[in-house]
């Protein structure tokens, strides 16, 4: 095997070794300095958005699952939008009428959950 081969296989694997140093002594000076005060009350089960206070059961708005789809979703879609960009000029005048008809599917969309008034916060 080539000598600079091993050269790169040690500059990563000290580089490997050095991460999970950083995280040990993370995790050590985390576990050293944090307050520590058990109590009954912090024992107890906990679910976030529902008052043990009345019923069983806590309905929980859906528009806070709609904006998270959301999110999501055009999150999701920018991440295809980038690679694309940084290649745009090698793939040609057809490529660039496809991500054209993408993005205005995108933009259909958008404009379909602005109009029904998922967008709007009540």
């Amino acid at each position: 095997m080539d000598t600079s081969r091993l050269g790169e296989y040690a500059v990563f694997g000290v580089l490997l070794l050095a991460g999970f140093a950083f995280v040990a002594a993370a995790m050590a000076a985390n576990a050293v300095l944090r307050p520590s005060a058990p109590s009954k009350a912090k024992g107890s089960t906990y679910e976030c958005g529902v008052d043990p206070v009345g019923k069983d059961w806590a309905q929980v708005q859906i528009r806070y699952y709609v904006y998270a789809f959301l999110f999501v979703l055009f999150a999701v879609e920018a991440v295809f939008l980038f690679p694309w960009a940084a290649v745009f000029r090698a793939f040609g005048a057809a490529a660039a009428v496809e991500m054209g008809v993408f993005v205005g599917v995108l933009a259909l969309g958008l404009a379909y959950a602005w109009r029904k008034g998922v967008l709007r916060w009540r």
